[in-house]
């Protein structure tokens, strides 16, 4: 990355970087608070638009259900279904993260790369 680059550029950077130290990643989206796609690598024609809408939307409640349970900031979350799952990322107060994976993956090394690329996109945003 350079600071030449646009926002949207540096953004895309940062998932090209996850998705190269995870190879096996379905896809990852950088999304607004609001639910607009930013930035989007996905290996199939997943909608970018429909994910986006719905990482901004499923980062709201989970928000609203740590303010209600007083269990602090909302760092992360996830949705599993028996093929994958998906993890929804915060990315500072202006954008969230979605990272889609097939089952099995490894959540340690997700947790550690998807985290450092959500706190990178925080930074930007």
């Amino acid at each position: 990355m350079t600071a030449t680059q646009s926002k949207p550029e540096r953004l895309n950077s940062i998932l090209v970087n996850l998705r190269a130290s995870m190879p096996e990643l379905r896809g990852a989206l950088v999304a607004t608070s609001d639910g607009l796609p930013i930035a989007q690598s996905f290996s199939d024609n997943t909608d970018a638009n429909r994910v986006a809408a719905m990482a901004a939307t499923a980062l709201g409640l989970g928000k609203r259900i740590n303010d209600t349970l007083g269990t602090g900031n909302l760092s992360e979350m996830s949705v599993s279904g028996l093929q994958g799952q998906v993890f929804i990322y915060s990315a500072g107060a202006k954008g969230a993260m979605a990272v889609v994976t097939p089952a099995g993956v490894n959540l340690g090394l997700l947790n550690m790369e998807a985290r450092d690329a959500a706190q990178a996109i925080a930074n930007i945003l």
